[in-house]
């Protein structure tokens, strides 16, 4: 039995995007695509792909046009800054917080995300 792809979106057309293309292509458990429509226009073919993560050059979109996005549950949306060599992770998981204290299994405690 096969295993399941994560689809990823790779939005844009820059050569930083086409190097993260080549290496997540190495990886047989993430199917990537490529839209290089701009995102001033409708979203409907990204919510229709139903992607794990978008992938995005910061330099390159006005984050306003995918902040809609994130009503789609579980979607990474990861820009790249190939200026700073940073990467921006914005998430589409939700949480139930009654509390403050819920707070705490919200915030990530992988070493990815600790502060160094």
């Amino acid at each position: 039995m096969m295993e399941k792809r994560q689809r990823v979106i790779l939005f844009g057309d820059s050569l930083i995007l086409a190097g993260v293309r080549a290496s997540l292509e190495a990886n047989p458990g993430i199917e990537t695509l490529t839209l290089d429509q701009p995102l001033d226009g409708p979203l409907e073919e990204l919510h229709r792909l139903r992607p794990a993560a978008v992938i995005f050059d910061l330099s390159a979109v006005q984050l306003d046009s995918l902040l809609s996005l994130l009503q789609q549950p579980d979607l990474l949306l990861i820009g790249i800054d190939p200026e700073t060599h940073q990467v921006l992770v914005w998430s589409g998981k939700k949480a139930s917080a009654e509390a403050a204290t819920d707070l705490v299994n919200v915030i990530p405690t992988n070493s990815i995300w600790r502060r160094r």
